[in-house]
């Protein structure tokens, strides 16, 4: 490990707040870039379903089919990010959301020729992967690159509070567009996003390029991927929500499921600023340990949810649980890997959770025709449950972590 990474600097309340205004200042780009996934989120399964009239496992589809291109390119993005520079990789993130956007108007406009329009869609969905994985890996490498691995921990955290933030703010936003202007109007917004983010950063001075030791890529996925299993069992419960929810809700006959969304996501932001110092405190171990219980039990109120109020605290308490999941386990899988390697690790790790939203969409579908919605969430559950016993056994066999009590 690199002088970088083994010494961890005793800094000022008033650094601290330096550090972070940085740290923000980066994962803008991230906030932009995940407000063009968020926007269109709440709306998408139900023009699938109810205006191109496919059917449930087509239209988790349609969500799932960006979380697979971010699946293939995310080792892509982790090295363009050791190799080609942070930045470079962000802007080419960036201008991928607004071509996903043209693509999406594409898709409104040929409404009344179904295949076509589902065919346009699910072609911007591939495109919005790669940018999600160009942006999300970049951001965080550009991050650390900018104020030190010692603020690992940071970085992610609050990358990952400008991922949900967007979420939340875009899901009610799309849902107001659709309503009030029309699907095209996504398409738009979309684009002129991806236009202002490209805009915002290439003013932006670019870190510094880590040279070094960079291990294979078949290696750095070798050493996180215990880790990074992890994260797939905890990103179940986001997958379910994020895909299925309306759907849920329009079963049920409830109204405001784009509001369960936002509360997912802004309980899932109030979790990472208010606990932003407990993974240095206390251990990235013991808090995804506490994160996966409370992650467990919201899936398992969603589950049994007779009410929507009931629905709401579920989904609530899962975005405060899942909130911490991502940083925690991913300080200890970045500390595994040289310097150099972290864009790799990163996009590593982050594979998996690609891989359990690439196949929650499809699974999901097809629980849901021979067990109904509700059972979706109880998979779910006992996959956060399964994240509890891994991460122990995790941390007993740790080096670096005490045995846990």
């Amino acid at each position: 490990m690199s002088s970088e990474s083994s010494t961890t600097p005793v800094i000022t309340e008033t650094q601290d707040e330096n550090v972070t205004l940085r740290v923000v200042s980066i994962v803008l780009f991230t906030f932009l870039a995940y407000l063009t996934i968020g926007i269109p989120l709440a709306v998408l399964p139900s023009y699938v379903h109810n205006d191109l009239g496919y059917g449930s496992v087509l239209a988790g589809l349609a969500i799932s089919a960006q979380y697979l291109a971010t699946l293939a390119s995310r080792p892509h993005a982790g090295r363009m990010s050791d190799t080609m520079g942070a930045k470079r990789t962000v802007l080419y993130g960036l201008a991928a959301a607004g071509v996903s956007g043209v693509f999406m108007l594409a898709a409104a406009l040929t409404t009344h020729i179904p295949l076509l329009s589902l065919t346009l869609l699910l072609i911007g969905r591939l495109v919005l992967g790669f940018a999600e994985s160009c942006c999300g890996t970049g951001a965080i490498t550009w991050g650390i690159g900018t104020v030190g691995a010692q603020h690992t921990a940071k970085v992610i955290s609050w990358n990952g509070v400008a991922t949900y933030g967007a979420l939340a703010v875009g899901a009610p936003v799309g849902v107001l567009l659709t309503q009030h202007i029309g699907f095209a109007s996504i398409g738009v917004v979309v684009m002129l996003l991806g236009v202002i983010g490209v805009a915002l950063a290439l003013p932006r001075k670019a870190s510094p390029i880590v040279h070094g030791e960079r291990l294979p890529f078949r290696s750095v996925l070798g050493k996180v991927f215990a880790y990074g299993t992890g994260l797939a069992l905890g990103s179940a419960g986001f997958g379910t929500i994020a895909t299925f929810v309306t759907l849920f809700y329009a079963s049920r006959h409830w109204p405001n499921a784009a509001f369960t969304l936002s509360m997912f996501g802004l309980c899932f932001v109030a979790t990472r600023l208010v606990f932003a110092r407990s993974i240095n405190s206390y251990g990235g171990f013991k808090v995804a340990i506490v994160s996966f219980v409370v992650e467990c039990i919201g899936l398992t109120l969603l589950w049994n949810a007779l009410t929507p109020t009931m629905a709401l605290v579920g989904a609530a308490l899962t975005g405060i649980g899942f909130s911490l999941v991502f940083p925690a386990l991913g300080v200890e899988a970045v500390a595994l890997v040289p310097a150099a390697s972290r864009g790799a690790a990163l996009g590593a790790y982050s594979v998996f959770l690609d891989v359990a939203l690439g196949l929650i969409g499809p699974v999901a579908g097809l629980v849901i025709s021979g067990y109904g919605y509700p059972a979706i969430f109880c998979i779910a559950a006992l996959a956060a449950a399964a994240g509890v016993v891994l991460t122990v056994v995790l941390h007993q066999r740790n080096p670096r972590s005490p045995a846990l009590a």
